[in-house]
């Protein structure tokens, strides 16, 4: 290993403009400059854009908000898996799917690897997952044929906060619950976007009340474009689609759980319960999100989690 390290730097670019075209993927194999940083051991000597100016923050928002209602145009008529494929043509850079194994995530793999359509497939492991959800992942790899990335919380974040508030910690406080949340979730997923400038998850408009506005393409507070391919099918229809093409299933939805997240924050629902009723159930407040998808770009956090430990970090503003 070479020991003549220089420091390492982060560049707020609109998209990628250079890859090694010498490996399997382009967009997400080494050397990739793209939108925030530069995925390899790059040497760069010079930044300065040649021609013009950078963006300002202002102006890369727009340009994506711009994108995005371009996009909606051009996919929302389509079938899912033709709007995966068309965002994947649309979007010059890096995309990432994240999947938690539900219903939804499990039918988006489905349609991924029907149409060989060529993107990051990433989960967090939290560490705190139901039994089911191992086995289903272990499953969908066997399946499909291929490894799902999996991306973990910072070992010293995650020692801090248990030290603070113990194992259990998070049924005591919704301050607590966040700060688990976020060491657990949103800061891997912070890095696990972090040179992506697409975002695919399983998003639906009749999930929960606070989703009634989900988009199909939205711009997320990361700076990025997300797109929710199944956001107008209802849960039937996911389940149908499923069934029908035998896609691998978690066996917990057939017990209750219709939102599966980690074990100890997810319980059954009872019948005319919302399905995502289940997550978090000792929170009476109807918007329970754990941070993930809780912001659209440019919108100031409403709160900071409490109690994260040292080493955890949000990712926010106007860098993709």
């Amino acid at each position: 290993m070479s020991s003549n390290h220089i420091g390492e730097i982060e560049i707020a670019m609109p998209q990628s403009i250079a890859a090694d075209l010498n490996v399997e993927n382009s967009r997400t194999g080494p050397g990739v400059l793209a939108a925030r940083r530069i995925a390899g051991g790059d040497l760069i000597l010079d930044v300065a854009p040649r021609h013009g100016r950078a963006r300002s923050a202002e102006e890369y928002r727009n340009s994506l908000a711009a994108q995005a209602a371009q996009l909606n145009g051009l996919l929302t008529d389509q079938h899912p898996a033709e709007r995966l494929a068309g965002f994947r043509r649309r979007v010059a850079g890096p995309v990432v799917f994240t999947t938690s194994f539900g219903l939804e995530d499990q039918v988006i793999l489905h349609m991924l690897r029907d149409k060989a359509i060529d993107i990051d497939v990433v989960t967090l492991d939290t560490g705190r997952l139901f039994p089911e959800t191992y086995e289903l992942w272990a499953e969908s790899e066997r399946r499909y044929g291929l490894r799902i990335r999996a991306i973990y919380p910072q070992q010293q974040a995650l020692e801090s906060l248990i030290g603070r508030h113990g194992i259990n910690g998070f049924y005591m406080s919704r301050e607590v619950r966040s700060s688990c949340c976020h060491v657990r979730k949103v800061e891997p997923l912070n890095r696990a976007l972090d040179a992506a400038l697409g975002w695919i998850v399983g998003l639906r408009a009749d999930q929960s009340g606070s989703r009634h506005g989900t988009a199909l393409v939205a711009v997320d507070d990361r700076g990025l474009l997300k797109l929710s391919p199944l956001f107008d099918w209802t849960r039937e229809a996911v389940r149908s689609y499923a069934l029908a093409h035998r896609v691998p299933l978690n066996p917990l939805h057939d017990r209750g759980f219709l939102s599966i997240g980690c074990a100890p924050c997810t319980r059954a629902i009872a019948p005319g319960e919302l399905e995502r009723a289940g997550r978090w159930w000792w929170e009476q407040d109807e918007k329970k999100e754990c941070g993930l998808h809780g912001r659209k770009f440019g919108e100031p956090a409403t709160s900071t989690p409490a109690c994260t430990g040292e080493g955890s970090k949000t990712t926010g503003g106007a860098s993709p």
